[in-house]
């Protein structure tokens, strides 16, 4: 099999089209650079609750993501916040908020709310979708939480149970309890999240609902929905409801997939779309370009066929070890699955998993490291290609579960590396 030669050259091929590679994209595209952005998939966006989470343990709770950060990134120096200042995250956040035009993201890196998950665990999150914001537990004191008797994946006397004892633990008055409500799904006894967010935007279906809640609820009790209400309409949908119901309504992460993801992963892909990037969906990048000793692209395999693709530079955001961007072997070894750049993980000798299940395993932070530009260097610290950004879980340093990290480092760096071509590009 041979590699053919690709279209027109590209000013920038960006790899991944989770949230890192498609805030860089779209900056780029909309800054009037040519864009291809290639995945395998539809990214992990998809599977995520659409919240910003910046920083919420570092390792005890954060309150202030911004005031945690300073001291944060002294004590781990390789981590890719490193690489991105307070005025940074701030634009990109901000950034983030005006491009997505089916309702605003509310919050700042100032301090983190507490948001119920769908088993009711409270999560530390800075930035979110306004129709989740409602859901502070620092703010609410009487909540009802409903569930729909066809969603299996979504139970609210779990989530209401827990939310209780997690209110309790941290000195909160909070009265929640489950409401289980049947609205008409046509016999349906299994519906999804997606059909159900699609229902959600029937007048008729949200007139049903509203009135089997106005009959189950008590005085002064605000609503928690799992997060399904509508997705071309979500910001109408979720304004009506409160005004049918007369309470406070705010929506619930559900387990993937998520349909807050979707509106976001669909919102920024529209952008890309209006902004004349192209997407090639189910495609793999598997090695380097290399001509004349440069970087002159990347080769990407589709099916059986291997194509180049010829661009300035190249926006790395392929993702960690769960998606692929960073591969071990058997025997222990570590590579870019992309481009071949030097991984740092756990040092010569030392264990990549330690025994407890949760510990602090050394193999949970491997991948990149970056310059201050965002450029992969080797052992000597220098830029291995100067035309190579990265952005994302490929960034090693990083703990994003332990830390709720993952969608602010993923949108900083993102947005970053955009940055750093748009100033190399003029």
């Amino acid at each position: 099999m041979t590699a053919q030669a690709g279209t027109r050259a590209a000013d920038a091929v960006v790899l991944g089209a989770g949230m890192a590679g498609l805030t860089a994209a779209v900056r780029l595209a909309e800054a009037g650079l040519r864009v291809v952005t290639v995945a395998k998939g539809l990214g992990s966006l998809r599977l995520a609750p659409a919240t910003i989470d910046i920083l919420g343990y570092g390792p005890g709770r954060v309150d202030s993501p911004a005031e945690a950060l300073p001291a944060f990134v002294a004590a781990h120096p390789h981590h890719p916040y490193a690489a991105v200042t307070p005025g940074a995250l701030a634009d990109s956040l901000r950034w983030l908020a005006g491009h997505v035009d089916a309702y605003a993201y509310v919050g700042d890196a100032s301090a983190n709310m507490l948001l119920p998950t769908a088993i009711g665990v409270p999560r530390p999150s800075a930035v979110v979708p306004e129709t989740m914001a409602g859901g502070d537990i620092r703010s609410l004191r009487c909540v009802a939480i409903a569930g729909l008797r066809a969603l299996k994946d979504f139970h609210p006397a779990l989530a209401a149970e827990n939310l209780r004892a997690a209110a309790a633990a941290g000195g909160l008055a909070l009265d929640a309890r489950p409401v289980l409500l049947s609205p008409p799904t046509d016999g349906e006894a299994d519906v999804g999240t997606l059909s159900f967010a699609r229902r959600f935007e029937d007048p008729g279906f949200r007139g049903a609902v509203a009135a089997e809640l106005r009959a189950a609820l008590r005085d002064e009790e605000a609503v928690g929905f799992p997060a399904v209400l509508g997705f071309d309409q979500v910001r109408s949908v979720w304004t009506e409801l409160q005004e049918a119901i007369g309470r406070p309504v705010f929506e619930i992460p559900t387990m993937p997939p998520s349909v807050p993801g979707m509106r976001l992963a669909r919102a920024l892909q529209e952008r890309l779309r209006r902004a004349g990037g192209r997407f090639v969906l189910g495609a793999q990048a598997v090695g380097p370009e290399i001509r004349d000793g440069r970087l002159a692209g990347v080769r990407i395999r589709a099916g059986t066929r291997e194509t180049v693709r010829l661009a300035r530079w190249i926006v790395l955001a392929t993702g960690g070890l769960a998606s692929g961007g960073i591969e071990v072997e058997l025997g222990g070894a570590a590579r870019e699955s992309a481009l071949g750049l030097p991984v740092f993980g756990p040092d010569p000798g030392e264990p990549a998993f330690l025994p407890g299940y949760l510990d602090e395993h050394p193999m949970g932070t491997i991948g990149l490291r970056v310059d201050a530009r965002l450029r992969p260097v080797g052992r000597d610290g220098e830029p291995v290609r100067q035309n190579v950004l990265a952005a994302g879980a490929v960034i090693g340093g990083a703990r994003p579960w332990r830390e709720k990290s993952g969608d602010g480092i993923s949108l900083s760096t993102g947005y970053l590396a955009a940055g750093t071509i748009l100033e190399d590009a003029g």
